[in-house]
């Protein structure tokens, strides 16, 4: 729980929540009015914006008013884009949608690159199944191509689809490609973060529009990480009682009741 709501990761999740919107870029002083709101000190958010620049997902413009401001670059848009399929999308995933399977080899004169890319293809949501042989739902295919692609790592890999056929029972191979306990801890405590928030929101709390974007803000920057932790395996491949479901309901529902009325205190 370390990284969580860092200000870079606040800052990125606030453009994602709410930068697309606009016609131009987001001014400084606006972007320090708004994480000022979540805890954020200025010189905190500067500092965090020239990283996000240096990283290629920040762009320096003028707003509308004409003052120093922020968009998004390409890079960023892409990869924001790819997040809401995941952030977003609460369909229940089929065993019958197969697999992804990233299998890759690096000379030993670059294995710097192979730790990339385990570490990449890990935080894409990818689980082991043998040495230089990684596996995902089917539906992680075209983010994780524009993914190897943006980091100049696909010369590296190849990715096949398929169905897995034994010899073990999958729900037993599913138990050892990834740590399951590992990923409910981590539903776990997000329902322990917002489950309460929610709680007292569906029970007619009244409040206005900067404490509903200060909800749906933290609420998002925890939920945007579990969709890349949890690959969103068949629930017949889970443990009973999984809490990913109920901790997509928790998140699903704040999003419907904060989300615009939060974008009041935005564009305020």
């Amino acid at each position: 729980m370390a990284d969580q709501h860092t200000p870079r990761s606040l800052i990125v999740t606030l453009y994602g929540a709410y930068g697309r919107e606009r016609p131009g870029p987001l001014p400084v002083a606006g972007l320090i009015r708004l994480l000022a709101a979540l805890g954020v000190d200025a010189p905190s958010v500067r500092s965090s914006v020239s990283r996000l620049k240096r990283r290629g997902l920040l762009i320096p413009g003028r707003a509308e008013d004409g003052s120093a401001g922020y968009a998004l670059s390409a890079d960023a848009r892409q990869l924001l884009d790819d997040g809401d399929r995941r952030i977003y999308d609460r369909q229940t995933p089929l065993l019958a949608d197969g697999w992804v399977l990233a299998v890759f080899s690096v000379p030993e004169a670059e294995r710097s690159k192979r730790h990339l890319l385990r570490s990449r293809l890990g935080r894409l949501g990818f689980g082991s199944a043998a040495p230089g042989v990684w596996i995902a739902p089917a539906r992680l295919y075209e983010e994780t191509r524009h993914t190897l692609r943006r980091l100049q790592l696909d010369p590296y890999v190849e990715l096949f689809r398929g169905e897995h056929l034994g010899f073990a029972a999958t729900a037993e191979a599913v138990a050892r490609w990834w740590d399951l306990g590992a990923i409910a801890k981590r539903h776990e405590e997000f329902l322990d973060a917002h489950e309460p928030v929610l709680r007292s929101w569906t029970a007619g709390r009244e409040a206005g529009p900067e404490e509903a974007y200060r909800d749906y803000l933290f609420a998002l920057d925890h939920w945007r990480r579990l969709p890349y932790t949890d690959p969103g395996l068949p629930v017949e491949l889970l443990p009973d009682g999984w809490p990913g479901g109920r901790s997509a309901e928790v998140f699903g529902e704040l999003h419907e009741l904060l989300r615009d009325a939060g974008a009041v205190f935005v564009q305020g």
